[in-house]
């Protein structure tokens, strides 16, 4: 296992910053990013997030020597990549502390070293909910972990508010996908959630006071039906998520769009006006891995679409100064499918 690590960090020294500017790394219409920057060069990278100071980004990664997520740090410039997980089990979903001198981040390593089995994608695409997944906090290094949550249930997709004493999170400790919040110490546990269906995917608001989120909640007899078989073998099919908001206690839940696609990874602008997203919407055919970032108004109006890369545009976030925006994508990538991390200064 330690020669398996070494030769992970040697890949990862020699393929990250090695920035090809390419044509391909801005398509035209894309006329709110300026300056895009390729951060990593291989792998499966995603979901990277800002420190508090907009210095550093926290996001998970693997090269394919090992088929699980770890738990990255590096430079806004794609410098000084470190792994902060411990190379066991299976890692997500992590978020810089405020101040930036701890980390949160998910992992299934309490349960086994191992990688906990993929799902059979043969019946097509779903997603697993792992419930040895438990929520960890841990140096910005890595060390000193202490696990916040420990229910026999799926507890992950955790973020913390703008003044650092608040952690949202998803769970199926009720037995569905719900949004919950808890202090920053793991007590004081709220369910904010209670309608049947996925819930998830959570961020607070800039400004505090709203929590913007994921959900799809299935109507008819057959969807229900579906939903609950899916969520009972530990799955979940992402075929149509819509984007909701809702303030920070649980109260005024209201749906922002309209879609019927596959929209995900909202978050706040920073005017706490709008949201950014990933969708499907724009797709010429929806069953592919084309998504774009989009734009709308928290009252569901003006949908503008953001990039046009006919691949993978997602997990997109602002920096905390609302200068710069980092996402990750297909773009550009050495191989068909290959994910990267991607920073752009935002245009206004």
């Amino acid at each position: 296992m330690k020669r398996l690590y070494i030769i992970l960090a040697l890949l990862i020294t020699l393929t990250f910053p090695a920035f090809a500017q390419n044509p391909t790394l801005w398509f035209t219409g894309e006329k709110r990013l300026k300056n895009i920057k390729q951060l990593t060069n291989g792998g499966e990278n995603a979901e990277a997030y800002f420190s508090s100071d907009s210095k550093k980004l926290i996001f998970h990664f693997f090269f394919y020597v090992r088929s699980c997520y770890e738990i990255y740090t590096m430079n806004i410039d794609g410098s000084n990549v470190k792994m902060v997980s411990n190379g066991k089990g299976r890692t997500t979903c992590a978020y810089f502390h405020r101040g930036g001198k701890r980390i949160i981040y998910s992992s299934t390593h309490a349960a086994a070293d191992e990688c906990p089995p993929n799902p059979d994608f043969s019946q097509g695409y779903v997603w697993p909910i792992f419930p040895t997944f438990d929520i960890y906090s841990a140096n910005a290094d890595g060390s000193s972990p202490v696990r916040l949550t420990n229910s026999p249930s799926y507890d992950a997709e955790a973020t913390i508010s703008p003044d650092g004493k608040t952690i949202v999170f998803t769970s199926t400790r009720d037995g569905d996908l719900d949004i919950y919040t808890m202090d920053i110490d793991g007590i004081n546990v709220k369910r904010l959630t209670n309608e049947l269906g996925y819930d998830g995917g959570a961020f607070f608001s800039p400004n505090g006071k709203m929590i913007i989120y994921r959900a799809h909640h299935p109507k008819t007899e057959a969807e229900i039906a579906r939903y609950k078989e899916r969520l009972a073998q530990d799955l979940i099919e992402p075929a149509t998520f819509e984007i909701w908001v809702m303030n920070a206690d649980g109260s005024n839940k209201r749906q922002v769009t309209k879609l019927g696609a596959a929209s995900f990874a909202p978050f706040v602008t920073p005017d706490n006006k709008s949201v950014i997203f990933a969708t499907n919407y724009f797709a010429k055919d929806p069953r592919k891995r084309n998504f774009d970032l989009a734009m709308i108004n928290l009252n569901g109006t003006g949908l503008e679409q953001v990039t046009f890369n006919e691949s993978f545009d997602g997990f997109p976030m602002f920096s905390p100064d609302g200068k710069k925006l980092v996402f990750a994508s297909n773009r550009n990538g050495a191989k068909e499918g290959e994910t990267n991390v991607f920073i752009a200064d935002w245009v206004r």
